[in-house]
């Protein structure tokens, strides 16, 4: 009997959403009908550092997204009997931000530098004081900028800057375009023209005016797209890049390739204002769509956009979850060091519950994740960090917990600055990323880090990759004036199973008392990084 994915699959009804996060590129194939996931494939890679660079190669980049399509395709013929011939609509994400820069020829002019390198800081302070505008390090034109006043030998030649997903959507379409919600993190965009910010392009041509560049600033950045206008089709050299078996033909339609942000906005529902979605994984970073303007601008706070053009305020914090995997597996080790055997998902699950049973202020203790720079607190480079002092109540469930809420420490940082001092009103938070698989957990954390109550949806564990496909199939199936948040609402998020953490009016307060205590530690981190080298 054929069921109902398989006519999709044979009709090429369905739609594809590809992302690259940090540590896996996933792909997720709906059926173009009910928006039902299909099937998924996924590929690990990681980072390397190469030069004082965080970065992935070319290689490693078209290598994992064929891999990622591959376990996809494999998948769906191993359970529907159907190999994959037409895609309906498709879409890309990324990673948010960096730099990519390339010549005339279409190639590379230097390493892609990821959202992780903290070294644009000159860069990004002067940007922010001539723009009145906070410019983050891992903005794109900080990137450039720093390039410039560094005068690196290939600014001359730049034809083009993207990011890695208008990368990838350019060779696969041919289109140099980007969904807005990157754009504003490439430069910044104005809310009422959805285009780059002209008062700045002209400042920022000013800047530059001395170094004699054969460009315009304006002529380099890919054209910014809401959500569901034309981006292009899959042309046949890009299906082959996509799927080098040939099996996969051209002419899917490809949505405005946004970043990881938001299609994190996209999959938690939260592109409407007064609502927020935190993602925690390798980083966190947490947004709330704003109703107003902030009052001025914070050097701690992004301002980026949703899909369709809503100013969002994002607090970002480079540091996450990775140094308290690395404690994980130090547990693991010693475990199988005794002779036993445990599995990993049920490792992570007693030690994160494990965390609960700690002090609410972790005992006195102070931890500092950063394996990279941290904008936020003001680090080029990070040195994980443990100290306490000698009465400090040291026991597992305090370990946990210190490093758990020390996961979430800078960002809490810039989300203070954001309800306390701009007063901005939060209904809700949304949490996804792998620091909420275990139940219950890092959502109660994340609860009292925000006062705000905390949800985590079913579906969000899908994630960005689920959330650049809902956008591929809102460019598809959009009826004529339907806004994505109607989209949304109308045709996704109709029964949904939200499971809901309020704040713990202890935990906040504990919380509260642990920040004290990390903020006053700042210059212990500081001078771990500075003596270490």
């Amino acid at each position: 009997m054929t069921t109902a994915n398989q006519k999709a699959i044979e009709n090429g009804n369905t739609v594809l959403g590809i992302e690259f996060g940090s540590t896996r590129i996933k792909a997720v194939l709906l059926n173009g009908d009910n928006n039902q996931i299909i099937a998924s494939g996924s590929h690990s890679w990681e980072n390397s550092y190469e030069d004082g660079i965080w970065t992935y190669s070319l290689d490693d980049i078209w290598t994992g997204l064929q891999a990622s399509y591959k376990d996809l395709a494999q998948n769906v013929e191993a359970e529907y009997g159907v190999k994959i011939k037409n895609i309906a609509s498709i879409g890309f994400s990324a990673m948010m931000h960096g730099y990519m820069p390339f010549d005339k020829e279409g190639e590379l002019l230097v390493p892609f530098r990821t959202w992780r390198n903290n070294i644009t800081e000159e860069a990004s302070r002067k940007l922010t004081e001539e723009f009145n505008h906070p410019i983050p390090q891992r903005w794109s034109i900080a990137h450039l900028y720093h390039a410039i006043l560094n005068k690196e030998e290939h600014i001359s030649e730049i034809d083009f800057l993207t990011t890695l997903e208008g990368f990838i959507h350019w060779k696969l379409s041919g289109e140099k375009v980007i969904g807005i919600g990157e754009a504003s993190g490439m430069f910044p965009v104005d809310v009422k023209t959805n285009s780059y910010n002209r008062k700045m392009l002209d400042k920022f041509s000013d800047l530059i005016s001395d170094y004699n560049l054969p460009w315009e600033i304006n002529e380099i950045l890919p054209k910014p797209l809401l959500a569901g206008e034309e981006a292009g089709k899959l042309t046949a050299a890009g299906a082959k890049m996509l799927d080098p078996t040939g099996t996969l033909e051209a002419g899917s339609l490809i949505c405005p390739p946004e970043g990881d942000a938001e299609t994190g906005m996209v999959a938690t529902n939260s592109v409407a204002p007064r609502t927020g979605n935190v993602s925690a994984g390798t980083s966190v970073f947490a947004m709330v769509v704003l109703e107003d303007e902030l009052s001025k601008p914070h050097p701690e706070l992004d301002l980026v956009m949703t899909p369709t053009g809503k100013l969002v305020a994002m607090a970002h914090s480079n540091n996450c979850s990775s140094n308290l995997d690395k404690w994980i597996n130090i547990f693991q080790e010693a475990v199988e060091s005794l002779g036993f055997e445990v599995d990993k998902n049920t490792l992570y699950e007693t030690l994160y519950n494990k965390a609960l049973e700690g002090d609410k202020d972790c005992g006195g203790l102070l931890a500092y994740g950063y394996l990279s720079g941290e904008h936020i607190t003001g680090f080029e480079e990070g040195r994980p960090l443990l100290t306490m002092e000698a009465d400090s109540n040291f026991n597992l469930a305090n370990f946990m917990r210190v490093n758990l809420q020390s996961a979430l420490g800078a960002m809490k940082m810039g989300m203070d600055i954001l309800l306390k001092e701009e007063n901005v009103k939060l209904d809700k938070m949304l949490g996804h990323g792998g620091l909420f698989k275990t139940e219950g957990v890092a959502q109660k954390f994340m609860a009292a880090a925000v006062n705000a109550p905390v949800s985590v949806m079913e579906t969000a564990g899908e994630g960005g990759a689920w959330g650049i496909a809902l956008l591929a199939s809102y460019h598809l199936n959009k009826e004529e004036g339907q806004s994505l948040e109607e989209f949304l609402n109308q045709n996704i998020f109709t029964d949904q199973n939200e499971k809901v953490i309020k704040p713990d009016p202890d935990d906040v307060k504990g919380f509260e008392e642990f920040m004290q205590r990390y903020k006053a530690g700042l210059p212990i981190e500081r001078a771990a990084v500075e003596n270490l080298d």
